[in-house]
């Protein structure tokens, strides 16, 4: 996604992402597990061997600006399964200052900004059970 154009630099998603390996190891942490092959596919294929219908993809355009700030930058580092606080243990404030210290290199005033992606939902429905995939309409009964 381009960040020309943007009011602040965009957060360093790669430079975080290296911190992080540098805390915890090469393999991607999952809560307290491991994904040595990344996070496992294969959705499509056990949604249709459950005898659901489609997928029926539709896009809703974002074209949002959000501008966040370091806390806001931490927060969402550590709201993912990856890096976790509990995963750092003793080393999480260590590796807090690190991380504050590279988003403070990032972005000197301390603000970032990055364009919302658009959001992609996939429809998966009951076959025989109308457009709807089986969920009445808001305030109809069954």
């Amino acid at each position: 996604m381009s960040t020309a154009g943007l009011p602040a630099p965009a957060p360093p998603y790669a430079a975080v992402a290296e911190l992080v390996r540098g805390y915890l190891g090469p393999v991607r942490r999952a809560g307290r597990g491991f994904l040595p092959n990344g996070t496992p596919g294969g959705e499509a294929a056990v949604l249709a061997a459950a005898g659901f219908v489609g997928p029926r993809r539709l896009r809703a355009p974002s074209g949002v600006v959000l501008r966040r700030s370091v806390d806001d930058v931490v927060a969402w580092v550590h709201s993912r399964s990856d890096a976790v606080p509990h995963l750092f243990g003793a080393r999480l404030a260590e590796f807090d200052d690190d991380l504050r210290g590279l988003l403070a290199v990032a972005a000197r005033d301390g603000w970032f900004a990055e364009r919302v992606p658009d959001t992609e939902l996939v429809v998966w429905r009951v076959p025989g059970a109308g457009s709807g995939g089986g969920v009445p309409p808001v305030g109809e009964a069954r």
